[in-house]
């Protein structure tokens, strides 16, 4: 197990807990074996010189006694001893950047108490070695340095037994035997720490790159919801104040020669401003996930097929002559179906108000079929000056209505048409199945 990864700048740090290390499903004993072997990973990563110098320490405290018999008379001498204790324990402190060599040294250093027969009582630190072969280096240098370890404990049994009487002799296979396995063991154990701790490197790498996914994840669904809000804005303000504008363009004059149809007006742009104003309340209604507004007033429908009436004659109110003509039962289709639909005829009315004549014509049909649902706006223009551009095909009003109608199935054209004007065609498929609710263009208003 590495140590953790440092969080980058904005982001917080992944979350490594046992729980979220094995994912949902696991047992109360895994995650307390996982724990603890967290806790000593970490342990030993805080303080590495703790474990390098306690364990030659302790080899060398395993000598002690051996030495206290020398002192007695037994034995070899007190000096070979400490020489022996030293060559064995000193090599330990490299034993993780040479686990190879530092084996192939106390290995040298176990023959050579052999050959005195000097128990040391340090050799503890030739199975240390081991296992840190066994933790480092590949199978193949493991099966020898195995295979070494095996022959020489075999060839230590055997000469010790030699003289030992022939009861005590016999015996000395299966203390070979035994022992081998034992050494068998020590290996096994240093390749299952390796792989301990590649298990554990490989949960911690799999739960960071889950947060940095989830935490993709969220970014994405904000900029999304950005995209939509934006798009939202875009199609209430610029509608608004496109009606606004070409109302009050006639206002003026109409209030000293006609004040009837003046005031009748100026009310038209009061409610399209009071209109604005609800669909904004609503918007940021939606986006702070409350179920109410701030005066207690319930929040409404999204805007259907069924409100293209009131948005048409607020279009004529301005200036234009607004037909609709239909075909099929367009209050049926789905309500996110409807309110594209919606969307799509006031982007393209918002663009006839902002490029073309105050008294050109414009025609709106919508048909549905079986499986697909085709809304048409066109108008007869002309461009409401010489120089007035007309409506770009890479502006923010196209490039929403080509998302909404690509969220079911469809497509956006729009371009200028035969009568001098500019015409949008959309095809939406009702058979589509809708996006997911994060991305859905479902919307409340209030009422």
């Amino acid at each position: 197990m590495t140590a953790p990864t440092a969080p980058g700048r904005g982001t917080s740090a992944p979350s490594t807990t046992p729980e979220t290390l094995l994912g949902e499903t696991h047992r109360t004993s895994d995650v307390a074996v996982l724990q603890w072997l967290i806790r000593a990973r970490q342990a030993d990563l805080d303080h590495p010189s703790v474990r390098r110098w306690a364990v030659p320490v302790i080899c060398a405290g395993l000598g002690i006694p051996s030495v206290r018999d020398a002192a007695n008379g037994i034995g070899p001498p007190v000096q070979t001893l400490l020489a022996l204790i030293v060559a064995f324990c000193v090599p330990l402190l490299w034993r993780q950047q040479r686990p190879v060599l530092v084996f192939a040294l106390t290995s040298v250093v176990s023959s050579v108490a052999l050959a005195l027969d000097a128990d040391s009582g340090a050799e503890a630190a030739r199975i240390v070695a081991l296992l840190n072969v066994g933790r480092s280096v590949r199978p193949a240098q493991l099966a020898v340095c195995l295979g070494i370890a095996i022959a020489q404990t075999t060839v230590a049994v055997v000469v010790r037994g030699a003289g030992q009487p022939n009861e005590q002799f016999l015996q000395t296979p299966v203390l070979a035997i035994v022992q081998s396995a034992l050494i068998a063991a020590v290996a096994a154990a240093g390749l299952v720490g390796r792989v301990v701790n590649a298990y554990i490197r490989a949960l911690h790498e799999r739960a960071v790159r889950l947060e940095v996914e989830r935490d993709q994840r969220a970014r994405l669904a904000a900029a999304a919801e950005r995209a939509r809000v934006a798009r939202e804005m875009h199609d209430i303000l610029g509608h608004t104040l496109a009606v606004i504008v070409g109302l009050a363009g006639g206002a003026a004059g109409l209030t000293e020669t006609k004040p009837k149809r003046g005031a009748e007006t100026l009310r038209i742009i009061a409610d399209s401003g009071r209109g604005a104003l609800a669909e904004l309340r609503r918007l940021l209604a939606v986006i702070g996930e409350e179920r109410d507004t701030e005066d207690g007033s319930p929040l409404a429908p999204q805007p259907g097929l069924a409100d293209l009436d009131p948005l048409l004659e607020r279009v004529r109110g301005a200036g234009p002559a607004v037909t609709l003509h239909t075909r099929g039962a367009l209050t049926d289709l789905a309500p996110g179906l409807q309110l594209a639909v919606y969307r799509v005829v006031q982007e393209s009315l918002t663009n006839t108000l902002k490029h073309a004549a105050s008294d050109t014509t414009v025609r709106v049909t919508l048909t549905t079929e079986d499986t697909s649902v085709h809304a048409r706006v066109e108008d007869a223009g002309p461009p409401s000056t010489p120089h007035s551009p007309a409506p770009q095909g890479e502006g923010r009003g196209l490039v929403g209505m080509r998302e909404r109608a690509a969220l079911y199935g469809g497509s956006v054209t729009a371009g200028p048409n035969s009568q001098g004007g500019w015409t949008v065609d959309a095809h939406f498929r009702t058979t589509t199945t809708p996006p997911p609710p994060h991305t859905a263009p479902t919307e409340k208003r209030p009422a």
